[in-house]
């Protein structure tokens, strides 16, 4: 059996964060069994559907490097065309199929009408259920007349009064009672179909085999076990995964932050370390890792690894994630992406080994791209340092005016541009023997001569990177 699973968002925003986890989460397993991954917009909500909105999430997509093997771009003539909106003729077709069937039937109930049973049923205390007349076999006949005429009804699907049973791979046994719901409308009186209709009418037509969906979908899937039994379809494997909450334990809302795709890209967040964090909300690695590409993940990405807890969304994690990315990319890489950042003219006119030395000292600290070229300023350029207590205190020993002397009559004979590792051993060697330094008194006097700080890189990748000119200036501002 080829394995076809499928993302079907709705166009009426950007991509969030649990969609981006659920397509992610379909492209893998897609990935690892050999299979199909199929791109398919759900656009039936026409006032709130947009064209832009499926381009944005597609480029969105793209960016994740979540590609699709089928959609609205990539079209497979068997199962084509892959919106909703393009495919009403079909849902038609198998809505009246059921109504020949006697397993679905017109409602012409009017909005009061519904909105009376529904009050009933709350002053009853009972969930509320279809009681129109239309549902009376005795009214079928009256229908199809009504429907010749021309008048407009909604179309009703008929519950069958027994319980379900899924068997999730996520959730385990899931069982729904009888009468949990009732008859429900499968297309509206306008024409245009509801979803719980077409996702089945599109996935049994497109062979999907698998469906990964977050568990918010779970209460649907009654109905939809309703409709596949109805159609004579094959029920594909379920997999709801598990909510995404905030730190209130709330469900993932915009009050706990960015929640679109589109906002992360714009915070400079690698997108192999968004993947990364999303696989790990409610999937673990079986090797118990928390940093990898998707690329690793086709040899080992299952169904059998997911949680059935709320996985929670910690923004901070998500950083951390990220600048474990930051330090995996090659320096190549590095030098490429910061020489494209603004504010970055002193790095561009560097040499190739002086590049390569900065990214390769820097990236353990960055978090971002744009990190780089902060690091530089504060650690390499500034000449100014921020007199803090503990800069003072360090400036205020009796070793330190010494040292800094010896520094500054030093970097006089420096005749390049830069200070050489060899240079700075030889004037630690010499502060040790000559001054009689030693100890925390010579490493943190140097550093705070040289730096302007009481703690920081190591001073023999660091010193080597800051021109000479700002070792001089710094040594006047620590004087003053």
């Amino acid at each position: 059996m080829t394995v076809r699973v499928r993302f079907a968002p709705s166009p009426t925003g950007y991509l969030h964060i649990g969609g981006a986890r659920t397509a992610l989460y379909n492209y893998l397993y897609s990935k690892s069994v050999g299979g199909t991954f199929v791109l398919r917009i759900e656009d039936t909500d026409l006032e709130r559907s947009n064209a832009e909105y499926e381009k944005l999430q597609m480029d969105d997509l793209n960016w994740l490097g979540i590609i699709h093997d089928e959609g609205p771009d990539k079209p497979n003539p068997k199962y084509a065309p892959y919106r909703q909106s393009e495919r009403t003729e079909i849902y038609q077709k198998y809505a009246l199929q059921l109504i020949e069937k006697g397993l679905a039937y017109y409602d012409f109930c009017t909005d009061e009408e519904l909105e009376e049973m529904k009050e009933r049923a709350t002053r009853e205390n009972r969930d509320p259920v279809y009681e129109g007349k239309w549902k009376d076999p005795a009214f079928f006949q009256e229908g199809l007349k009504k429907v010749a005429a021309g008048e407009k009804a909604a179309i009703r699907f008929r519950a069958p009064k027994k319980a379900f049973t899924l068997d999730d791979k996520v959730k385990g046994s899931v069982t729904y009672p009888e009468n949990m719901v009732g008859d429900f409308v499968i297309v509206r009186s306008n024409g245009l179909p509801v979803y719980n209709f077409c996702c089945v009418v599109d996935d049994h037509l497109m062979d999907i085999t698998h469906v990964i969906r977050g568990e918010d979908h779970l209460n649907n899937t009654v109905r939809q076990l309703m409709i596949y039994e109805a159609l004579g379809a094959k029920l594909p494997v379920f997999a709801h995964v598990s909510l995404l909450i905030g730190q209130d334990r709330q469900k993932l809302s915009k009050r706990h932050g960015a929640t679109s795709v589109n906002l992360y890209r714009n915070e400079h967040y690698l997108p192999e370390a968004m993947c990364n964090y999303l696989c790990l909300l409610g999937w673990s690695h079986p090797s118990e890792k928390d940093i990898f590409d998707k690329a690793e993940l086709k040899d080992v990405f299952n169904l059998e690894r997911f949680s059935a807890s709320a996985a929670m969304y910690d923004i901070e994690k998500l950083k951390w994630v990220n600048g474990e990315h930051v330090k995996k990319m090659s320096n190549a890489d590095l030098i490429t992406l910061v020489d494209k950042e603004p504010e970055t003219d002193f790095f561009s006119k560097q040499t190739s080994e002086w590049k390569l030395a900065c990214v390769e000292l820097l990236k353990r600290y960055a978090l971002f791209i744009p990190d780089f070229p902060k690091l530089i300023n504060d650690l390499i350029l500034k000449d100014d340092p921020e007199m803090t207590d503990a800069l003072k205190e360090i400036l205020a020993w009796e070793t330190t005016p010494k040292i800094m002397s010896f520094i500054s009559s030093e970097l006089e004979k420096v005749t390049s541009e830069f200070v050489t590792e060899a240079e700075l051993n030889g004037w630690m060697e010499s502060v040790k023997k000559d001054l009689g330094i030693k100890g925390k008194p010579l490493f943190q006097g140097v550093r705070a001569a040289i730096t302007g700080h009481d703690h920081g890189p190591d001073l023999k990748f660091l010193v080597p990177l800051t021109p000479v000119s700002v070792l001089k200036k710094r040594l006047q501002h620590l004087n003053k």
